[in-house]
Order: structure tokens, then sequence, then C-alpha cells
């Protein structure tokens, strides 16, 4: 079934921080801006083929396979787990932090870039 609520909440957060609008990210990934309305509302809606969350998730700039995983709840850093079944994920809560902090150094760089040119 999965956590479309926890897709939902991923993907607004994403767009807020990038900014981005819904018409950008159904241009950027070649899903139609309905099919993104329906999951940033959290509801389970249709089903999504996995092309569908691959192609937002890259349009996203986070691996092709983050949304996936948070539907599945695979992309948590493990909790209360036992450190032999939360290492992996620590690992996972590493690597997603990495790809956040890349987007936001790319995003920071776009920004500087534009100021630049309007100096220029």
């Amino acid at each position: 079934m999965g956590d479309w609520q926890a897709v939902a909440d991923a993907i607004n957060a994403r767009m807020g921080d990038l900014p981005i609008q819904q018409n950008e990210l159904a241009a950027r990934s070649g899903v139609s801006v309905a099919t993104i309305r329906e999951l940033q509302g959290g509801g389970p809606g249709r089903r999504r083929s996995a092309r569908t969350m691959s192609a937002i998730s890259t349009a996203l700039d986070w691996p092709e396979d983050h949304l996936a995983r948070v539907l599945a709840g695979t992309n948590s850093s493990g909790g209360g787990r036992s450190s032999a079944t939360s290492a992996p994920n620590d690992m996972s809560a590493v690597l997603a932090k990495l790809d956040e902090l890349q987007v936001e150094v790319r995003e920071l760089s776009r920004k500087l870039d534009r100021l630049a040119s309007d100096q220029s």
C-alpha cells in the first residue's frame, strides 16, 4: 500500500526548498500537473508507476528511487531499531542528507550566477 502522505510531505517540502512550482515540475518530469497535484495531496489516488515516481524524484534532484523508498518507508534513519538493523538505514540517512546538501549547493550556485549576471 505505501505511505502516500510521506510522499506528499517529501514532494511538498522539496518543492518549497528548490523553489519549484507544479507546472515546472511537470515540465521537468514529463508527468502531468494533475498527477503531481494528486501526489501532493497525499491520498492514495490511482496507483503510480515506478517510472512516474522515478521521473519526479529525478526532476526534484533526488536519486531516482528516492520517492519509491519514501513510499515503502525505507528512507528513514531507523529510529529505535537495534544497531544490527539500523546501520544500513543510518547509511541511507547519511546518503539522503548528502543528496539534499548537493541540491542546496546547486541552488546556491544558480543564485550566485544570477546575482553575478545581474550585476554585469
